[in-house]
């Protein structure tokens, strides 16, 4: 077994909702509820389900970037709400992020230089030169030239400027790379650059994703590993062969049946419709839902459960 890289425990996140009356507390929606996970290095994972089901959320609490209102993120062995600034700035050099939007993301007043070192001058003393010289290098890593160190993120196609954010996060020899949907702004033309031009970065540097995505074929391609939220939960976690081959979720085969298909004779399901009614505290929050719900759907809530030797499920229904 390789080693073992990130570990999430029980990790919820809520945020407060705005006040109706000046007195009244206010109400809190629960982004992630429990949410438990395992990475080990070289085997990446892709987090996937539809908007809302918290998998942003996620990717900020692994970064840091927010706290958790319960749980744990280690990575490495050490518990990142628990580090000091300092430290946490130390260990940075372990993890970065690569974010959705490749307009949005780069400083239009910096140069490719400076927005491509910052990483590397919070984490250590380098000097100019050699951050510069650093800085070259991922550059050509990432499929753009030297020359470009000195232009702005303006004069850059949308999938080169993604070029420029993966070599941000690589410049530091990271061991983890978060990353939030980095191809769903980009053409179609450009995502499988993109997604080839990762994978091989993950064999050259070593490095280890975690990509959320809602793109089930972005996943299959890139990941060893994936895990589908929902409302906040894990419903479903295996191998890209196992889940999208022989999805035993409800929620998990309803994604699947909403992918568009080239095929003239295979009809395009549509995504799951919202719940007519909330579902209790305690109930499957999927039950609302679900087509195959049944009576103890709507009494206890499915923890998740092994279905095979690299599969598990969080539901009732008699899958074995």
């Amino acid at each position: 077994m390789s080693d073992l890289l990130l570990q999430v425990d029980s990790l919820t996140r809520s945020y407060p909702m705005p006040r109706e009356r000046l007195w009244q507390r206010p109400a809190l929606v629960q982004a992630l509820r429990g949410v438990s996970l395992r990475m080990h290095s070289g085997r990446s994972l892709g987090v996937v389900g539809e908007s809302g089901s918290g998998k942003s959320t996620l990717a900020r609490l692994v970064m840091g970037l927010e706290p958790p209102t319960s749980g744990r993120v280690e990575l490495l062995g050490q518990d990142l709400n628990a580090l000091g600034a300092a430290e946490l700035r130390h260990a940075r050099r372990n993890f970065q992020m690569v974010f959705q939007d490749p307009y949005g993301s780069l400083d239009p007043r910096q140069t490719v230089a400076r927005i491509v070192c910052e990483p590397l001058s919070v984490v250590s003393g380098c000097s100019p030169a050699e951050m510069r010289r650093q800085a070259g290098e991922v550059l050509q890593a990432v499929g753009l030239r030297t020359s470009d160190l000195d232009k702005y993120p303006h004069e850059f196609s949308g999938g080169q400027r993604q070029r420029v954010a993966i070599a941000r996060a690589l410049i530091t020899r990271p061991r983890l790379i978060v990353a939030d949907e980095p191809v769903s702004a980009l053409d179609v033309s450009v995502q499988a650059q993109v997604l080839n031009l990762m994978q091989d970065l993950a064999q050259q540097y070593g490095v280890t994703y975690l990509l959320i995505s809602h793109d089930l074929a972005v996943v299959n391609h890139l990941c060893d590993e994936v895990a589908v939220l929902y409302q906040g939960r894990v419903v479903e976690q295996g191998s890209p062969q196992t889940l999208f081959r022989a999805a035993a979720h409800p929620y998990t085969q309803a994604l699947l049946a909403a992918v568009p298909r080239l095929e003239p004779s295979a009809r395009r399901q549509r995504s799951p419709t919202p719940p007519a009614r909330q579902p209790s505290a305690q109930a499957c929050p999927y039950a609302a839902r679900c087509p195959q719900a049944q009576a103890a759907c709507d009494i206890s809530r499915p923890e998740l459960r092994p279905l095979g030797k690299h599969h598990a499920v969080a539901c009732h229904l008699d899958l074995s």
